[in-house]
């Protein structure tokens, strides 16, 4: 068993107080989907060496919400929460243009994530984008309070890179926070559990598995979501950093390999989709890393982890 990695530190939460309602929503122009066709596996997204395999530090995105030239421009900035709402957005370039051309990462242009302040609510959304270049996707959030949406892309000019852009969105109601969920080996999500083991490292890359079953039994029958057999978001308690790995080679089940490299020492949240029976599930993991490399996975009981979901 190779503990040489641990996926490090997650978001804190960032405590905001909504009490009144806010207005939501914009019409929608007409929309073109986006192709879902599989791409080649990569090790992460925005993540400078691939999954940081020789100990180099992975960059951490979503913490700007410009960078290379190119901004989010979120036009729904405020929802209600448990009312489900069109959430608009585009990503402009240095000329204020809106973008209309990518590379395909995983089978999509964008992704598209959501996260609370507090990481207990997750979202990872695949928007359609209508000719002119506005994305927009339907959710529907139960919780209020503060969340960060991430961009995460590539354009298709000439030498740009992969860009893990953020912006703030407000969702309206009565706000009651909620503690980080306390670091556990085990979730348990619509049946399933998903057991983690390996370490998350602070400037050092190393392994991390994941081995799902159900029933007490292993599943060894995972099916492709955009192309890959898992995929994991980390996010960093406190500032919400930003981190999209993806699996190493392997088949379909029961366990899914990652390696990675946290950025730095702290809390962070891990959130894993795999499919099955053709349905996309989420399992959170609370992960710990400490200042010298020695993260702990988590304790050996279950959690009931984030509320996760899924658009395609």
């Amino acid at each position: 068993m190779n503990n040489a990695l641990r996926i490090t530190a997650f978001a804190a939460a960032l405590a905001t107080t909504f009490g009144a309602a806010y207005g939501v929503g914009r019409s929608a122009a007409p929309l073109v989907a986006a192709e879902d066709r599989p791409a080649q596996q990569h090790a992460g997204h925005g993540a400078g060496e691939e999954g940081g395999a020789k100990g180099a530090a992975q960059v951490a995105g979503g913490l700007q919400i410009s960078d290379g030239g190119y901004t989010l421009a979120l036009e729904t900035p405020t929802i209600r929460a448990g009312a489900r709402t069109e959430i608009r957005f585009a990503i402009t370039d240095d000329s204020g243009r809106k973008v209309t051309a990518y590379q395909r990462e995983h089978g999509k242009e964008l992704h598209f994530i959501l996260a609370s302040s507090d990481l207990t609510e997750f979202r990872h959304l695949h928007p359609v984008r209508a000719a002119d270049g506005t994305w927009s996707t339907p959710v529907d959030l139960p919780k209020a309070g503060g969340y960060r949406a991430f961009a995460d892309f590539t354009p298709a000019a000439e030498g740009a890179g992969n860009l893990t852009l953020g912006a703030d969105l407000a969702v309206a109601g009565t706000y009651r926070p909620t503690a980080l969920p306390a670091p556990r080996a085990i979730a348990e999500v619509d049946g399933y559990r998903v057991a983690l083991d390996g370490e998350l490292r602070a400037g050092q890359g190393g392994e991390l598995k994941l081995t799902v079953s159900r029933n007490g039994r292993p599943v060894t029958d995972l099916q492709p979501y955009l192309g890959a057999y898992g995929h994991l978001v980390a996010l960093r308690s406190g500032d919400l950093a930003y981190l999209h790995v993806h699996p190493n080679e392997g088949g379909p089940g029961p366990v899914v390999s990652f390696t990675a490299t946290a950025p730095s020492a702290g809390t962070y949240r891990l959130f894993l989709d795999f499919r099955h029976e053709g349905k996309v599930r989420t399992a959170a993991f609370t992960v710990p890393v400490a200042a010298s490399g020695k993260g702990v996975a988590g304790h050996e009981e279950s959690g009931a982890g984030a509320t996760g979901g899924h658009a395609h």
